[in-house]
């Protein structure tokens, strides 16, 4: 180890930026053992280890770090997957420069980070290779079933640990296809399908029962599950776009998620003629927003073969909220980035053709987040003309409690299902909460992180329970 004063940090390499964006494929090439290792090795093992504290799983990243530096590959997959049910998947799409790797003591030397993610991703790949993820293990049967509501990282982290407890599980999932966000909102060219699938498919395999086209409150009845089920856990996400509150947007204005889906869906081979509303080839594409998100967007438009994109971003680039790398990957694959721009109107000339008026900004004082707030430059206006504007601006909760036709379900002031922060138990005995419907539209890896803090207070609940019919016999 140590080895960072000798070998300088390098990441797998991209491949060229004219050939990657033809295809839907990762942008990444797979690293060979010794460059993964050499990578590794250049951990300086830090008695207090800030990358640990920059992940919200708490992964023991040095350890694991330390196993693949001494080519001790397998072991650094258990301890690696320890803390984590999705490894390789957080290794391909967790903005690293912003936890684990932004707190590097050795990146704050001056030396450049380990580079973490691209280790963890080597670790798992290698070993599905090698078939060293063996299939879930259930306990002994409990008799206790539960019933979870959404199938995106929350609910399938929450899924494997309650299964691996010998629970019943079963996943309620309204679209055709498990997996929430990560099979139809992430791009395959940062997360490939396959590598979902075969997650999915290590659950159904080890007895997770996925209930698919399954609308919880129109299809079944929320009360029902929590009549059918020991415990309840929502884990929906969040799905409400933020809109564009400026004239002119209306039903011409593409939500990001519906754009995003539609192409991932292209990806997957299904065919569904949308009379290429959501198709970017041969159109003038704008982004509004400034997050991952929106980097999906307009990268996904320059691969489906779009005259131009250009993002809309309302404050500058050093306050961008979305990943370093992916705004770098997106300058590279020759999208055109309009920092302190925002729009202020959209107009319709017919035929699908549109112009965004375009307000420049400037940063003025902070505001209570500690940001600086964008304030309009006085009679600094321009137009862009779209054929294309999508708008990703976020995402909010919807109305569970209308939804599920439960108003005894609180939620809290930004609309997401309140719940104890200890116990993630809401105000319904027996549901718990998980993920963005919990927390607000965040990171896969800080759903993980709710999904298995779930679980284990969906134990604690079930042994309680137990434990106070068994007195009262």
């Amino acid at each position: 180890m140590l080895r960072f004063v000798n070998l300088d940090q390098n990441y797998p390499k991209a491949r060229d930026a004219q050939d990657r964006k033809q295809d839907f494929e990762e942008i990444y090439a797979d690293w060979a053992v010794d460059a993964a290792t050499g990578q590794a090795s250049r951990c300086s093992q830090c008695g207090v280890p800030f990358c640990q504290s920059g992940c919200p799983l708490g992964n023991n990243i040095p350890d694991w770090l330390m196993l693949a530096g001494n080519d001790r590959l397998h072991d650094a997959y258990l301890a690696s997957s320890a803390t984590s049910t999705m490894p390789e998947i957080c290794g391909r799409i967790c903005p690293q420069d912003r936890l684990c790797e932004g707190s590097c003591v050795i990146e704050q030397s001056g030396h450049g980070a380990v580079t973490i993610g691209s280790v963890e991703k080597f670790i798992t790949d290698t070993a599905w290779q090698e078939g060293w993820i063996e299939p879930i293990k259930p306990g002994v049967p409990t008799g206790a079933s539960i019933g979870i509501i959404g199938s995106g990282p929350a609910g399938l982290a929450a899924a494997e640990r309650l299964r691996e407890a010998g629970h019943a599980v079963t996943v309620y999932e309204r679209s055709d296809r498990a997996g929430g966000l990560l099979m139809y909102g992430i791009p395959g060219f940062k997360l490939e399908k396959s590598v979902v699938e075969r997650r999915l498919k290590r659950l159904e395999e080890g007895g997770v029962e996925f209930r698919l086209n399954c609308d919880v409150g129109q299809d079944v009845p929320f009360a029902d599950l929590r009549v059918r089920h020991s415990a309840v856990l929502i884990s929906t996400g969040v799905y409400a776009a933020r809109k564009l509150t400026c004239p002119g947007a209306g039903e011409q204005l593409v939500p990001a998620l519906d754009y995003l889906t539609r192409s991932n869906r292209d990806d997957l081979g299904d065919a569904i003629d949308e009379a290429g509303r959501l198709d970017a080839k041969g159109k003038r594409v704008v982004v509004v927003g400034g997050g991952d998100t929106a980097m999906d967007c307009v990268r996904t438009a320059i691969r489906q073969g779009a005259k131009s994109v250009t993002c809309l971003y309302r404050r500058d680039k050093a306050n961008m909220p979305g990943s370093a790398r992916e705004v770098r990957n997106a300058e590279e694959e020759g999208v055109t980035f309009e920092w302190l721009a925002n729009p202020i109107a959209i107009n319709d000339h017919g035929d699908g053709v549109q112009t965004v008026r375009v307000q420049r900004m400037r940063l003025g004082a902070a505001d209570a987040t500690g940001r600086r707030s964008p304030e309009a430059v006085e009679g600094d206006v321009f137009d862009l003309d779209a054929d294309l504007v999508v708008a990703a601006l976020g995402f909010e909760a919807e109305d569970l409690p209308k939804a599920f036709a439960n108003a005894d379900l609180a939620r809290d002031r930004w609309g997401n299902v309140a719940a104890d922060r200890d116990t993630r138990m809401t105000s319904l005995e027996g549901v718990f909460v998980a993920g963005d419907i919990y927390r607000g539209a965040s990171l896969v890896v800080w759903a993980i992180k709710d999904g298995l803090d779930a679980a284990q207070s969906i134990q604690a609940y079930l042994d309680n329970r137990q434990a106070v019919l068994g007195a009262a016999e």
